[in-house]
Order: structure tokens, then C-alpha cells, then sequence
């Protein structure tokens, strides 16, 4: 199958969740996670009609996505994986969404970076929602107060919340539990949902889902 057909298979599906949920069929974006996969690879992703594009490190990001975005308007680029904040200033510059915001630190230092830089960034926290320490994220318990730290204290605007579920464990209660903090933050925007369960995670509130595999093929 080729990566057109693919990606016109995610859409579908999509769709069908969506409508099988009651929303309606544009509410949820595809984020087409290209992290490892060069340009040359991502180019019939472009041509087909995607826009938004997600990567797990600033720098293999930074080896094609200028010359990507030189060739083709509108595309829309979010870091999907931990920031480290030796990285920022290089993250701010390249990307429109961070969707990794976890820690007191990174926090400061994306509110300095884009003040320095003139930039406004679209921000997510990333909620550990399984507590796994090899794993990223704030615990759900600290959310609530996280989210308010980083509005009150450093003026930063919040878009939503982000998750990635424990890979043994059904994601329902992962995705549930996200959706249940993001309305005591007061936000909108879900970020949930990966090549293996992203329907589900549409059923649950999805209002964007981050799909690789199922689109590029293993990597």
C-alpha cells in the first residue's frame, strides 16, 4: 500500500470514529508523526494534502523540515517529545506547538525563549497519566496546579493537554482521565491517541491524534 492510500485509510477511520462518537468529521487533526523519517519520505505526505506534521527531537527536525517548509506553505510543525532545555531556543524558532510542557524549568524557559524571540508558541502539558517513571510527563494529581503556575505566574496560554498511555494497559481510562482534567483546567484541546488506539481516543475527545506507523510504515 502506498503512503497516499495509507493516509487516506487513517482519514477514514477518522471520520468513522468521529461520527460514531457524534462529533462532527473536522473536529479532530491528524498529526503525521514523520520523527526518523527524512524528507525525501515525508514529501508524498505533503503532496497528498497534509499539513500537520509532529517530531520527537529538535534537531533531526531542524535537518529537514526548513527545506521542506521552503517548498510547500502552511505546514505546521509540533514537538512531540521531551524538550531539554539546552534545545529551547532551537524548538521556539522552528516549531508552532510544543506539546511536551512538564516541568516548572522548561516552562520558564519557553516563556523567556519566546519573549526573546518574538514568538508565540501553542503550548500543551503533558500529563503522565500512568505515573511510569521512565516516562515524561506531570502527574495527574499536579495538573491542575501546573496548568495554573504556567498561566498565572509565567503568563503562558495553555492549549490543552497531551498523553501517552502505558503501551500494556487499554487506553480508555488514560484518555478518560485526561479529558476529565483538561475541563477542570478549562481547556479544549486533547492531544491522545497513536497509530494503535487513535479511534479510540477519538471516541474519548480527541481533538487531535498523533499517527506514524500507520501512515509511514514501520520505521
Amino acid at each position: 500500500m502506498e503512503l497516499q492510500d495509507r493516509l487516506a485509510e487513517v482519514q477514514g477511520r477518522m471520520k468513522k470514529a468521529a461520527a460514531e462518537a457524534g462529533r462532527k468529521p473536522d473536529a479532530v487533526t491528524l498529526v503525521a508523526v514523520s520523527k526518523t523519517f527524512d524528507a525525501d519520505s515525508i514529501r508524498p505526505a505533503i503532496a497528498a494534502g497534509q499539513r500537520v506534521f509532529g517530531e520527537n527531537r529538535v534537531q533531526e527536525a531542524q535537518g529537514k523540515w526548513p527545506e521542506l517548509r521552503a517548498e510547500t506553505d502552511g505546514i505546521e510543525l509540533h514537538l512531540i517529545g521531551p524538550l531539554q532545555s539546552n534545545k529551547t531556543a532551537e524548538a521556539v524558532a522552528l516549531f508552532d506547538v510544543i506539546e511536551t510542557v512538564d516541568r516548572e524549568k522548561i516552562a520558564r524557559t519557553i516563556a523567556d525563549e519566546m519573549k526573546r524571540q518574538g514568538r508565540s508558541l501553542r503550548l500543551y502539558v503533558q500529563v503522565n497519566t500512568g505515573l511510569e517513571p521512565q516516562k515524561a510527563g506531570i502527574a495527574p494529581d499536579e495538573t491542575v496546579a501546573f496548568v495554573t503556575f504556567c498561566r498565572e505566574e509565567l503568563g503562558l496560554s495553555i492549549e490543552g493537554l497531551m498523553c501517552i498511555p502505558p503501551a500494556e494497559e487499554n487506553p480508555g481510562p488514560h484518555f478518560a482521565l485526561l479529558a476529565k482534567l483538561a475541563e477542570r483546567c478549562g481547556l479544549e484541546k486533547l492531544s491522545m491517541g497513536m497509530s494503535g488506539d487513535y479511534d479510540v481516543a477519538i471516541g474519548f475527545g480527541a481533538t487531535s491524534v498523533r499517527v506514524g506507523s500507520a501512515i509511514f510504515g514501520t520505521r
